[in-house]
């Protein structure tokens, strides 16, 4: 063979390895994406902080949640944009529903009524229900008897953050309690404090670490685990993109192990950060 020829196949061979490579990277490139909104996931979180899971708008980047959307960010090579703009955790999935975010990652409970309305992906926590009860109040109703004769049937002022998965639940779980709704934690527990309601609804966890904040709650309250009753977390997803959703779940078993986290390894995460 001629050197000419040789060359010429030789230059021919490399000209279809470069065309074979422009067509796959153009063809990459028109790839279907999980995103649709200018390389930008756009996240929504609530505004005020849920430590260990993310702080208060403006306060840092530390928490699992935070550590979630970043990471998945990451992955989908995009830049995380973060919406804090809701007050509540159904002002969270408003965002999704009307196309404002992408996700919502912010210690979002699945919720029957939020599922017919967003798409969720598999829990990556799983916390049990609790209650909260005013031990004077509750001396009073229970005239004695172990409480778990009267929780089912408790007919007394029960105490949820309006916008929570608890303000749902609690039709169902207790019917004949008086609700009382209000604007944040915090409220809550006061109204426990002084008595003006006998108990408060909510995840075990924030349960255990307001006692762990401050012990002196054991004297006027006591926490009551319902381990029938599970609270499930996971990232909301906006409900026309069921492969973000998929994506989403694939990140949480192949960069996350799988992982589910409870309520003592959560606990024992906030002692830590509470030390630090």
């Amino acid at each position: 063979m001629s050197l000419t020829r040789r060359t010429l196949l030789t230059a021919g061979s490399v000209g279809l390895v470069l065309a074979q490579a422009q067509a796959a990277t153009a063809q990459a490139e028109n790839w279907p994406t999980p995103i649709t909104s200018d390389n930008k996931l756009r996240i929504a979180m609530p505004a005020f902080a849920s430590d260990p899971f993310f702080p208060a708008d403006g306060s840092g980047d530390k928490g699992i949640d935070m550590e979630l959307a970043r990471g998945i960010a990451a992955e989908l090579a995009v830049e995380p944009v973060f919406d804090r703009s809701a007050v509540t955790f159904d002002g969270m999935v408003k965002l999704l529903m009307s196309g404002q975010a992408d996700l919502a990652i912010g210690k979002l409970s699945r919720t029957l009524r939020r599922g017919r309305s967003i798409l969720y992906s598999r829990p990556y926590a799983m916390l049990h229900q609790g209650l909260l009860a005013n031990r004077l109040n509750l001396a009073r109703i229970t005239q004695g008897k172990p409480p778990e004769q009267f929780i089912r049937d408790f007919s007394g002022d029960l105490g949820v953050i309006e916008g929570s998965s608890f303000a749902t639940y609690a039709a169902t779980t207790f019917p004949h309690a008086q609700l009382h709704r209000f604007a944040g934690w915090d409220m809550v527990v006061d109204a426990i404090r002084n008595g003006t309601i006998d108990m408060a609804y909510r995840d075990d966890f924030e349960i255990k670490k307001l006692m762990v904040d401050d012990p002196s709650m054991t004297v006027v309250a006591r926490s009551i685990t319902l381990t029938d009753k599970v609270d499930t977390i996971a990232i909301g997803v906006r409900p026309d993109n069921p492969h973000l959703a998929a994506f989403v779940d694939l990140y949480l078993d192949l960069a996350r192990g799988q992982q589910v986290l409870s309520t003592d390894e959560i606990i024992a995460r906030y002692r830590l950060r509470s030390k630090a």
